[in-house]
């Protein structure tokens, strides 16, 4: 494997966040039934003209400006001609030659720990275009169905350069992609739904030779897809070259059952398309002032996010960038340390990264729908710091906030009696009583069993139910035992 070298481009289809097609009117919703989100336009009936969806262009603008890309001035609209059953024109339509967003990087992290790097990806090019329809093989016995609802859904196409050298690479690509798009509101990035689709161009060569022939692994909807489609193509190209077959361009699938890619079609070139700009539609001009007006609504972008949660809030790196993994989950934190103080800004995010965070995933919840809420969660950080609950005690009034018994942390300390007894008069006197009560662990303690030590915290705590500060039980135990 060292005496070969992996190259990887991905192109990437996100669907776009509005509630009507690229050029007509009808509607976008996932889950319609069959050919009933189809209007005139889509359906290609003689004499319809298509219209530009204006928000989609925003979309673009919006995705050129988080990438440092250029987005230009003129762009214009091509027919892709191609003959397929869910393509009712025979043609779709795409951008060629001058696509909206030219350029741009995004910069990823690699991995995990000391092994982490990071690695800036370049994009070639970001193009509007529109879906096509769907064929349905698997309700029908020895027919095909056309579903045209997504005919005309509005996408951009998001190409990088070959600058990808392993699978890891690439996951960790589409996943930044992923929560930008998301990020910046122009996608949803439902996988499930097709609404975010990768397809991976994978070729190998010998270090410092040109680049190999690539092939094309198309429709990858989930990250483990695209890490086994890539792992497994790269491991057949290279067995192919050793045993002294060429490798031939070629579009491939991959089949999550067996593991394997396997070959669907020679793959086309861009002459096979005979792409020309669209006669129906003009070439699109966005202004300066369109691109001044879209910038004023862009959200705050990760990476500047995670500068200013170091700076403001005395994060680590590792942690600023866990907690803007996602809008919604860094718009959380703040609203949480809003509530808590900026002084307890790192405990806020142990409670989101770790206790939350945990918890959604074991219930399959978006930080959006967590029943317990950034005002709830600030409030009950707030008695952790002010020493009216120790984090034991904490854990189990969050498990309450979860499941509904109470709006507020205050209101379960109160209903459950659950104050932190900081009185070290009244500690000490329970110690005293575990102390005489357990007689055999002072002694192995004394006799140098350090293990006896945190058994005797125990028994305290126990003692008092969990309620005492286990740090003042600490200190007044070490007197005691002298």
């Amino acid at each position: 494997m060292n005496q070969w070298e992996v190259v990887i481009g991905i192109e990437t289809h996100a669907q776009l966040a509005t509630v009507s097609k690229i050029f007509s009117g009808a509607a976008t919703a996932f889950g319609a039934e069959p050919n009933t989100q189809a209007c005139a336009v889509d359906l290609a009936l003689p004499g319809v003209l298509p219209v530009l969806n204006r928000k989609a262009v925003d979309c673009a603008i919006r995705f050129g400006l988080a990438i440092g890309a250029k987005v230009a001035e003129k762009s214009v609209f091509a027919r892709k001609n191609y003959f397929y059953p869910d393509l009712p024109k025979g043609y779709q339509i795409s951008q060629f030659e001058l696509p909206v967003v030219q350029g741009g990087a995004i910069t990823v992290q690699v991995g995990q720990g000391e092994k982490a790097y990071e690695k800036t990806v370049r994009l070639t090019r970001a193009h509007l275009e529109e879906d096509a329809g769907k064929s349905l093989h698997e309700d029908f016995h020895g027919k095909t169905g056309i579903d045209l609802n997504r005919a005309g859904t509005p996408l951009l196409e998001i190409v990088t350069e070959p600058d990808m050298r392993s699978s890891d690479e690439a996951v960790a690509y589409a996943k930044a992609l992923h929560a930008l798009v998301r990020w910046i509101g122009i996608c949803d990035g439902n996988m499930q739904e097709g609404s975010f689709r990768c397809d991976a161009n994978v070729s190998v060569r010998r270090p410092g030779q040109p680049f190999g022939t690539r092939r094309e692994i198309k429709n990858l909807n989930s990250f483990r897809f695209l890490k086994e489609a890539i792992d497994y193509e790269v491991q057949w190209q290279i067995n192919e070259l050793e045993e002294g077959r060429a490798i031939v361009q070629a579009t491939v699938l991959f089949d999550p059952d067996t593991g394997e890619t396997r070959m669907m079609r020679s793959k086309e070139d861009a002459h096979d398309y005979r792409y020309f700009p669209d006669p129906d539609l003009l070439p699109l001009l966005i202004d300066a002032e369109w691109i001044t007006r879209t910038r004023a609504t862009m959200p705050e972008l990760p990476a500047a996010k995670q500068v200013r949660f170091e700076a403001d809030y005395g994060l680590s790196a590792y942690d600023s960038r866990a907690l803007t993994a996602s809008l919604d989950m860094a718009d959380f934190y703040e609203a949480v340390v809003a509530i808590a103080g900026k002084s307890a800004a790192k405990p806020c995010a142990n409670w989101v990264m770790v206790d939350l965070a945990a918890r959604l995933n074991r219930e399959n919840l978006e930080i959006g729908e967590s029943p317990v809420g950034a005002v709830q969660l600030g409030g009950l950080v707030l008695r952790i710091a002010d020493n009216t609950v120790s984090n034991n005690i904490a854990k189990k009034i969050f498990e309450a906030l979860w499941n509904g018994e109470g709006t507020t942390a205050d209101e379960i300390i109160d209903k459950q009696g659950l104050k932190q007894i900081t009185d070290s008069g009244a500690i000490e006197a329970l110690i005293d009583e575990v102390l005489s009560a357990n007689a055999a662990m002072v002694a192995e303690f004394r006799s140098g069993k350090e293990k006896a030590f945190n058994a005797l915290v125990g028994q305290a705590m126990k003692a008092t139910k969990g309620k005492a500060n286990p740090q003042q039980v600490n200190e007044l135990l070490k007197k005691k035992l002298g």
